[in-house]
This record gives structure tokens, sequence and C-alpha cells, in this order.
């Protein structure tokens, strides 16, 4: 692309043009023509972009807002929870001041938070407040002994 120059404002200015005319058979009179035939285009064309811009361009879909990470913790686990047949359940465990805990209930008190109701090895209860970005589950599914009914996670979600 080359640039012409184009007197404007009573300044000289170097504006971008498709094509700019210089052949032995043109007169200064027809390039002068050519070069502000091609400047008016230019703001013009700048001009009208600006103004159909806002209107003619297509919806971008706008990108889906982060999702806070206790929801989608709880929704991962749901999801893998729910996939589950009758003869299995998802045994879910977290390790805290060292030891290794399972988890019965998930609570979201906020959107940063998770509280997990857990189990220790004595079957004591004891409740993990963990901030939901650093919490680590380690989901697996496990078969239920004949008989006995599968554990199934209970999820909390506060009301709105």
């Amino acid at each position: 692309m080359r640039a012409s120059v184009a007197l404007t404002n009573w300044r000289w200015r170097i504006v971008p043009c498709r094509i700019l005319y210089a052949c032995e058979g043109m007169s200064l009179g027809d390039i002068t023509k050519q070069i502000a035939k091609e400047v008016v285009g230019a703001q013009v064309d700048e001009v009208l972009g600006n103004v159909r811009g806002a209107e003619a361009k297509p919806e971008v879909a706008a990108p889906p807002a982060a999702e806070a990470p206790a929801s989608l913790i709880m929704t991962e686990i749901q999801k893998m929870q729910a996939a589950l047949r009758d003869d299995k359940e998802l045994l879910v465990h977290c390790t805290a001041a060292g030891e290794s805990l399972r988890v019965v209930e998930l609570f979201a008190p906020s959107p940063q938070i998770l509280v997990l109701t857990t189990l220790d090895a004595d079957r004591t209860v004891s409740r993990v407040v963990a901030g939901a970005a650093s919490v680590q589950l380690v989901c697996k599914p496990i078969a239920v002994k004949e008989g006995a009914k599968p554990l199934r996670l209970r999820f909390v979600t506060p009301k709105p």
C-alpha cells in the first residue's frame, strides 16, 4: 500500500491510498483529482465505518462469566455421582491436618468457601472450612458390598 500526501486543515499529512495513478498520460490536474478522491473516500469510509461499525458488527458471544469455584467443584462432583450405578458409590477424600478424611457433605456458604463435613478413620464427624480455589479432593468410585445401600454425598447451597 502506498501513501499519498494531502492538504487538510492547512497541514500536510500522510494518508493511505489504495492506488495512485502516475503514468505519462495523466495531467497534474488528473493526479490531484485522484489524490483528493482517495483522501475524501478514506475519510468517508472511516466515518461511516465508525457509525456502521457499532451497528453492523455481528454479536460476539460474551465469554462465559467466571463461575464461583465452590459451585464448579460441587457441580463436577454431582456429575460424577450421578453417573454411578446403584452398586457403586463415590468415595471423596480430602487431607486436612495430616489426616485423610472421607467427605459426606459439601456446603458452599459463599462462592469462594467450601465447608466439608467429613468422617475420619474412627468415624468421628468433623468439618473442614477451606477456600474453594485451594481445596483438593480425591474422588473415586468404589463398589458397595452386597445388600448395603450406597452412601450418596449431600450438597447444600445457601438460599438466595
